[in-house]
């Protein structure tokens, strides 16, 4: 392992189950967030309550955007050459983008920036970024492959961070930076956000309000459950990219390169339709949904569905967690969290 891991968006819902993987492990591990008000911040300092038990965690609060804040701590902690780090902070929500475009510019185009300005002067030896399945945008072949081109997004947040992944080559090339992008499919789990699907259905069904359900019913995710995701991430930790021996000029594969970068899907390779996924939730809470059915909102996919043979190939992991048995095991954490007797 690593002497130390940075992890960025400790206080996060990836974030956090990274961290404390990377602690039960026996890692170091320093971490920061900015614990901006996106969501409920007595939810994000409850999950930094539990990783600060831990004498081998520290904590910044830090804007990634903030250079000044960011080169400070790089200095105090002496990161370098056998220190990694994990990127895990960014302005989430692909709704949201239309209200606040401004949020998205600071943290995921700057704070990227910064991050990978920082690393490349500490001489970083792997940064792991995360990326998402919605830079896939308008693709509609199924399913998604990162050797597919991802040139058609339909949200500014896709946008974002499809120039992330560009940025991150560009520091591979320019610097030798070994970088690894990391397109997440729907996460869910316990401690998850509540801007997501699973805790707003959640909520919905137990207080009795009308569900919205975009499209009419008619799409499909693939949901991937935390601790899949966090598995993925730390197989991957040193797998440091190597170039691809095979990348053609003349045909580029987009998921490769002939530099230190790789793309990878982290996806539960099943998509799943809307109204099943409701239907699990309703019976894991022995309630039904009032459903309220609405056309298909701005930014959003059909159909989403990873293809994660390369990720497979790489770690010889491929996650697998039940979206019976995920749904059962986050809506046991969200009845307890909130004490809520059904």
């Amino acid at each position: 392992m690593s002497n130390r891991i940075l992890v960025t968006g400790g206080a996060g819902f990836i974030g956090f189950h990274m961290c404390q993987r990377l602690l039960q492990d026996g890692c170091t591990v320093v971490s920061l967030d900015n614990i901006n008000d996106y969501y409920s911040v007595e939810l994000k300092n409850d999950r930094l309550a539990i990783l600060q038990r831990s004498p081998k965690f520290s904590f910044y609060k830090i804007d990634l955007a903030n250079r000044e804040e960011m080169e400070h701590m790089f200095s105090r902690e002496e990161l370098g050459p056998e220190d990694s780090i994990i990127h895990l902070a960014a302005q989430a929500g692909v709704r949201y983008a239309q209200e606040n475009p401004d949020s998205y510019m600071q943290s995921n185009l700057m704070g990227f920036f910064n991050l990978l300005e920082a690393a490349r002067q500490a001489k970083i030896k792997h940064v792991l970024y995360a990326s998402s399945s919605s830079v896939y945008g308008g693709n509609t072949k199924l399913p998604f492959s990162v050797h597919d081109n991802v040139d058609h997004p339909i949200s500014l947040y896709a946008a974002t961070k499809k120039s992330n992944e560009l940025m991150a080559h560009v520091y591979a090339y320019t610097y030798g930076l070994p970088v690894t992008g990391l397109r997440f499919f729907t996460v869910y789990g316990p401690w998850g956000r509540p801007d997501m699907a699973l805790f707003i259905f959640t909520k919905a069904i137990l207080e009795g309000d009308p569900l919205s359900v975009f499209n009419n019913g008619d799409m499909s995710r693939d949901f991937t459950f935390i601790d899949d995701i966090v598995e993925g991430i730390f197989r991957l930790l040193n797998t440091l990219p190597t170039p691809n021996n095979d990348w053609n000029s003349d045909e580029p594969d987009p998921g490769s390169s002939w530099l230190p970068y790789r793309i990878y899907n982290i996806g539960n390779h099943q998509s799943v339709e809307l109204l099943e996924f409701i239907k699990i939730i309703e019976e894991s809470l022995g309630k039904k949904a009032n459903l309220d059915l609405q056309p298909m909102q701005l930014g959003d996919v059909k159909d989403t569905f990873a293809d994660i043979s390369e990720l497979s190939a790489a770690v010889g992991f491929k996650p697998d967690t039940h979206i019976r048995d995920g749904v059962k095991k986050f809506v046991s954490w969200y009845l307890d969290y909130y004490n809520i007797t059904i």
